[in-house]
């Protein structure tokens, strides 16, 4: 990236800054949180610009470095010093530009800079987060430390082994499942108020940033499904178009370990990118399994016996 293009785009974030509004962000409050964040960090990265000190625009980060190649070396952090003014105003612009210019063995993933593939997922400064989307702390006079995702088995520096997490999201069979064909032969249609059911569900990005902050998903990553693969489960029984939400319902449910290894800690919700609230959707699926249970069915069990729970 040539350093006229950053003062390009330095400008034209100044110019927000003066009008602090986004109108094309109107009605989407994290995209318009992330605009602010944004905006903030270039403010301050203004200031760094012009101070006559050049140590002070240098910027620590530490990354975790692991490779297979050296087994037997335990993992560490290596510290990167990087001149702000020449960076991206992102998290993701630090590791291009470590990884372009200082160290090409850097490993992490990337894709779409725009927050929607959820590839460049990672712990920075302890909280589970998406790089593109995570503006530079450009207080100099703290690092940065970036992590891989926690209670991962991690393939190389920030690379982690996502096997599991994808089998559990694929064995919620994510896709829309019918009896019969739409009645004319073309697409299923639905209602807009249907269709707003599904805001706050369909957005999820499957970066595991929520999963990988679950305390029960650390505990039982091989039974309990996890928040995103939940939250998508649950996206899939909310379509008015799904003729299958019982059957997906009580797939969950029968195993209860599936479900309700959930204990509504909320760490999925407070670290989740795009601001989602997968334990919300948790929560409804255990309200809605509990609820459809039948009077018979609850009669149909034997009673406990006497000092027995």
């Amino acid at each position: 990236m040539s350093r006229n293009l950053k003062k390009e785009g330095v400008k034209k974030m100044g110019r927000l800054t003066k009008s602090e509004r986004f109108p094309i962000l109107e009605g989407h409050p994290i995209g318009q949180q992330h605009g602010e964040a944004a905006v903030e960090s270039v403010g301050n990265l203004k200031k760094v610009m012009k101070l006559s000190d050049k140590d002070k625009k240098m910027k620590e980060f530490r990354i975790y470095r692991w490779s297979p190649d050296n087994p037997n070396q335990k993992p560490f952090l290596q510290s990167f010093f990087l001149d702000l003014p020449s960076c991206g105003p992102m998290v993701l612009d630090a590791l291009q530009k470590i990884k372009g210019e200082e160290d090409s063995s850097l490993s992490y993933r990337r894709s779409c800079r725009e927050g929607i593939c959820g590839s460049c997922s990672m712990n920075i400064d302890g909280v589970n987060t998406v790089a593109c989307l995570k503006p530079i702390d450009t207080d100099t006079s703290k690092p940065t430390t970036i992590t891989p995702l926690p209670h991962m088995f991690v393939i190389k520096d920030l690379v982690v082994d996502l096997t599991n997490f994808y089998q559990q999201y694929k064995s919620i069979e994510p896709w829309l499942k019918t009896r019969k064909p739409p009645p004319d032969g073309r697409e299923y249609r639905q209602t807009p108020e249907d269709r707003k059911k599904l805001d706050g569900l369909y957005e999820c990005i499957l970066c595991a940033c929520c999963s990988t902050s679950c305390p029960s998903y650390w505990w039982n990553p091989e039974e309990f499904l996890g928040p995103a693969a939940l939250l998508h489960a649950y996206r899939w029984i909310s379509d008015s178009r799904d003729e299958f939400a019982d059957e997906r319902l009580q797939a969950l449910a029968e195993d209860q370990r599936r479900l309700y290894r959930c204990r509504t800690i909320r760490n999925c919700t407070a670290c989740c990118p795009k601001s989602l609230n997968p334990a919300n959707a948790i929560n409804k699926m255990k309200t809605r399994h509990l609820t459809e249970r039948t009077r018979e069915d609850l009669e149909a069990e034997p009673e406990p016996r006497f000092g027995q729970a």
